[in-house]
């Protein structure tokens, strides 16, 4: 039996493609314990791991970020993403950093598991002198000489004048754009009692001994210098429950028409940036319209009344409301596109934000659908988008290719695999010793 100890960020997006590992792991005979916030401590239980509860660290609550901060209402685009990598997660290092210690001190661990905003785990990991396995819950964000540096939406480019543009890019983002959030990390590093981090802080994942990516790589731009640790283990899927009981306006999803599911995720909760418009941009269409509101409820659109093709509920289990999808539309959220591209549904992702405009380029990309980025698109972009994906076959075609290169990874049982290895073949990284 070996020990795992889970510390990813604790958000919905963050905590979800870890519990499938987690509760591989256990049924296999191991010890797992969690480390996360009150919020997730029935979830993490539920798959058989102990609750290791925040003690010194900062809880962030998803959907209540901008009351935790509210400075970050006043700023846009990269300016709040500098804010957000300063104050939502370089400023919490210390206190994640205390609680890990103290409890790997006191449980010690064959194996810390965070996710790819967990660079903490690194340093913890270095500490006790203990594997490091990192999982993402987003697209690849190290850098690479084919790709430019994450955040900026770039299509890949290997060629001897894009290798130039990328490192000149990189540059201007190290360098200029994002110095002062990069610096602070390295600073926080020392203050924590740390050397200076050896990855810099986008790029700790490279020192970890094992990386779970969960996608397809078709799905990922290619990388001529891609990190050796990186293992693609396909998607994380939800279980149908079979307890769900359908809504009553269930048999309106019978195939008739075509039936185009909205989301803006957990997180995102200004509304009118694509689920309001998204209402009134496909009402009285020809499609049928299924939007979710995720962690708030529908009350809060302000909405007196609906058009007839558009049901609005807070939550529908995805396992049961893929199969019946014809297309996505999203911000996009990770964990939403993998489970839709499983069920070979193809997208439509404005993505303005975070992440978002990595997974909106490698939709068009990939030929799975139409990525844009923006998170405020107007309600003519939104129909004329989801008109052409659902009228051009090459989209859900290529979405259903996808599909059978995810169904041919079982990603809990090969996570396990590796984990396992790890524990039981790993010489540990430069980083660790």
């Amino acid at each position: 039996m070996a020990r795992f100890l889970f510390a990813p960020v604790a958000a919905t997006g963050h905590v979800n493609p870890g519990l499938p590992i987690a509760a591989e792991l256990v049924r296999r005979g191991h010890e797992v314990r969690w480390y996360t916030t009150p919020r997730f401590e029935e979830k993490v239980c539920s798959v058989g791991a102990q609750y290791v509860p925040y003690t010194r660290a900062f809880a962030l609550e998803e959907g209540r970020i901008d009351e935790q901060f509210p400075e970050r209402v006043k700023l846009k685009g990269i300016a709040q993403m500098k804010y957000d990598m300063k104050h939502a997660f370089i400023d919490q290092m210390p206190g994640l950093y205390e609680d890990l210690s103290e409890d790997l001190t006191r449980y010690p661990s064959d194996v810390l598991v965070g996710d790819t905003a967990t660079s903490v785990c690194a340093l913890v990991a270095r500490r006790f002198q203990i594997p490091l396995a990192i999982y993402g819950i987003s697209v690849l964000l190290q850098s690479s000489r084919d790709t430019a540096p994450f955040g900026l939406g770039l299509l890949p480019n290997a060629t001897p004048l894009g290798r130039l543009r990328n490192a000149a890019l990189y540059g201007l983002v190290n360098r200029v754009i994002f110095k002062d959030p990069f610096d602070y990390y390295d600073a926080m590093v020392e203050r924590i009692g740390n050397d200076k981090p050896e990855y810099p802080m986008l790029d700790f994942a490279n020192g970890a001994d094992l990386f779970l990516q969960g996608c397809s790589p078709s799905f990922e731009y290619p990388r001529s210098d891609m990190p050796e640790n990186v293992r693609f283990i396909g998607a994380f899927l939800p279980s149908a429950n079979p307890d769900w009981t359908p809504p009553d306006w269930w048999g309106r999803l019978d195939g008739s028409r075509p039936v185009v599911v909205v989301t803006q995720g957990t997180i995102a909760t200004e509304y009118q940036e694509l689920i309001l418009p998204a209402i009134r941009a496909l009402a009285n269409t020809e499609w049928q319209v299924v939007v979710t509101t995720g962690s708030r409820p529908p009350s809060v659109l302000g909405l007196t009344s609906l058009p007839d093709n558009v049901i609005v509920e807070q939550f529908v289990p995805y396992a049961h409301l893929m199969p019946r999808a014809s297309l996505l539309l999203t911000n996009g959220g990770y964990g939403s596109v993998q489970i839709a591209l499983a069920h070979g549904v193809p997208l439509v992702v404005f993505g303005g934000s975070e992440e978002k405009p990595e997974v909106a380029s490698r939709v068009s990309w990939s030929g799975i659908g139409l990525g844009f980025k923006t998170k405020r698109p107007s309600e003519a972009q939104i129909r004329t988008a989801v008109g052409k994906v659902l009228s051009t076959p090459s989209y859900r075609s290529r979405a259903q290719q996808l599909r059978q290169e995810l169904l041919s990874y079982d990603a809990a049982k090969l996570s396990g695999d590796l984990l396992e290895s790890l524990v039981h073949t790993i010489t540990l990284a430069p980083a660790h010793r």
